[in-house]
C-alpha cells in the first residue's frame, strides 16, 4: 500500500534512507530470530532429557516411600520426618541473552544430621530422604528450564511479528511509494520539457 507522501525529490531521498534502515533492521531481527530459534531448540532437547530424569527420580522416591510405608507405617514416617530440621533457600539471578533477562535459580539446603533412632527405622528410610532432597533440586532446575523456554518462545513470537511486518508490509510499501514518486517526477520532467519546447517554438515564431 502506497504511503500518503508528497511526490517530491526530498521525500524520495527520505524514503531511500528509511528503506535502507528498514532493510538493515530486518536483517538484524532475522539474525536475532535465527539465534533465538537455535537456542530454543537446544533447550527443548535439554528439557526433554531433564524431564525424563526428574520423572525417573520421582518414581524412585515414590517407590522408596511405598516400601517404607509398608515396613514402618505412614504415621511413623510422618513422625520421623517432623524431627528432621532442614532449611531450603532458593535464590535467583539474571543471565542476559540479547535483550532478554533469563532467570537462574540456585537451591541451597541446610540440614542437620538425621536424629531419629536406628532401631525403629531402616536403610530405605535414609535412602528415601536423600532421594526426596535430590528431587527438590531437580524440580527447581526443571522449573528454571521451563521458564527460560517460555520467555524465549514469547520473544521469538515478538521478533517474528516484527520481521514479517518489515518484510511484508513496511518495506514493500516504501518501495511502492518510491516507485510512485519516481513516476510522478518523470511525468513532471516530461511536462516541463514539453512546456519549454512550446515556449521555444513560440519565441522563434
Amino acid at each position: 500500500m502506497r504511503l500518503n507522501i508528497n511526490p517530491t525529490r526530498m521525500e524520495l531521498l527520505k524514503l531511500r534512507r528509511r528503506t535502507a534502515i528498514a532493510r538493515r533492521g530486518h536483517k538484524l531481527l532475522k539474525d536475532k530470530q535465527d539465534e533465538l530459534m537455535r537456542t530454543f531448540m537446544e533447550l527443548i532437547e535439554k528439557l526433554k532429557n531433564s524431564r525424563q530424569d526428574t520423572e525417573k527420580a520421582l518414581r524412585e522416591a515414590t517407590a522408596h516411600y511405598i516400601l517404607n510405608k509398608a515396613q514402618i507405617g505412614e504415621a511413623a514416617i510422618e513422625e520421623l520426618w517432623q524431627g528432621l530440621k532442614a532449611e531450603v533457600e532458593v535464590s535467583w539471578s539474571w543471565e542476559p541473552l540479547m535483550n532478554l533477562q533469563l532467570p537462574r535459580y540456585q537451591v541451597a539446603t541446610k540440614a542437620q544430621d538425621i536424629v531419629y533412632g536406628y532401631l525403629d527405622t531402616t536403610l530405605a528410610l535414609d535412602q528415601m530422604t536423600e532421594k526426596y532432597k535430590n528431587l527438590l533440586v531437580q524440580l527447581v532446575a526443571l522449573a528454571e528450564q521451563e521458564k527460560v523456554i517460555k520467555l524465549l518462545a514469547e520473544e521469538i513470537g515478538k521478533t517474528r511479528r516484527r520481521v514479517n511486518a518489515l518484510e511484508y508490509i513496511l518495506i514493500p510499501n516504501l518501495i511502492e511509494t518510491m516507485r510512485y514518486i519516481n513516476m510522478k517526477l518523470i511525468e513532471h520532467e516530461r511536462g516541463t520539457v514539453t512546456r519549454l519546447m512550446k515556449i521555444k517554438d513560440i519565441v522563434h515564431k
